[in-house]
């Protein structure tokens, strides 16, 4: 037990100096690059889950890298905002529109094209969206994966303390709604602390009430999108009857295992970054 506590930090301490190290140092391609070969590393363990053959699923990885190296080459040369537009809007529809009734429902569709299809749109559009936003600011990208793992973090332990009515018993038994709300509260307090840093990532519009509250309405949204992506991916492994979605990460499972929320909630980002924010 101690062994494996020890090596589970062991890799979260890893893991986390390299995101930093990634974001922060790196020139855009190359940050690109990196995420696009974990990406990839995704696409196959998404693969393996949703039931594609050992065939079928080398040429889905070879699509995924195909069309993310694509879409960086398009950025790179135009601009991310017009592959923000294309990849992430999809992106967002197809969670809105796949994730979240598979989750109600705990279903998945029943052909195995329109599976493989909804992970590579998914994939794609998170992929577009890291990028993009680190091509925009390094700190901005970090400031939105951080209510990512804030709500995380913010369930856990409001769930522990807290926890007693399930939210998916037949999906992920350990998640209450208690946790939920808890990650929920906990958004909502660090979107009131990064207002003072608005004007910094570029926002020029006027601080009205109303841009207030929309922006915490919209910080929570995608809380409650990263608790759908967390459990969309609970739901794929408990349909391939597997506990993780790889072991390429000790202590800690597969790329998916650790990458599912923020899968669903950085499209939205990239859109509002697009939308909102002047040229980065």
């Amino acid at each position: 037990m101690a062994s494996a506590l020890a090596t589970r930090i062991a890799t979260g301490i890893v893991l986390i100096a390299g995101i930093l190290a990634a974001l922060l140092l790196l020139p855009t391609l190359a940050f690109g690059a990196i995420v696009l070969l974990i990406v990839l590393v995704a696409a196959s363990e998404w693969a393996k889950l949703i039931g594609l053959a050992n065939g079928a699923r080398v040429g889905f990885v070879i699509a995924v890298l195909a069309a993310g190296g694509a879409l960086l080459w398009w950025g790179a040369l135009r601009g991310f905002d017009p592959a923000v537009e294309l990849a992430c809007g999809a992106a967002t529809l197809f969670w809105l529109a796949v994730g979240v009734p598979s989750v109600l429902r705990n279903w998945q569709p029943g052909s195995l094209l329109v599976r493989a299809v909804s992970a590579f749109v998914m994939l794609e559009g998170a992929f577009v969206a890291i990028v993009a936003l680190q091509a925009r600011s390094p700190w901005l990208a970090l400031a939105a994966m951080a209510i990512v793992w804030l709500a995380d973090t913010a369930a856990y332990f409001a769930g522990r303390s807290f926890g007693r009515r399930k939210l998916a018993p037949q999906i992920s038994p350990g998640k209450t709604w208690e946790g939920v709300c808890g990650a929920l509260v906990a958004v909502g307090v660090y979107a009131l602390l990064l207002l003072p840093l608005a004007r910094r990532a570029g926002y020029a519009g006027a601080f009205t009430a109303g841009a207030i509250i929309g922006w915490i309405v919209f910080a929570i949204a995608l809380a409650a999108l990263s608790v759908v992506g967390d459990l969309h991916e609970s739901l794929l492994k408990r349909r391939a009857g597997v506990k993780d979605s790889g072991a390429i990460l000790p202590g800690h499972g597969g790329v998916l295992d650790r990458t599912d929320a923020l899968l669903a909630a950085m499209p939205p980002v990239a859109l509002a970054a697009t939308a909102f924010l002047g040229a980065p």
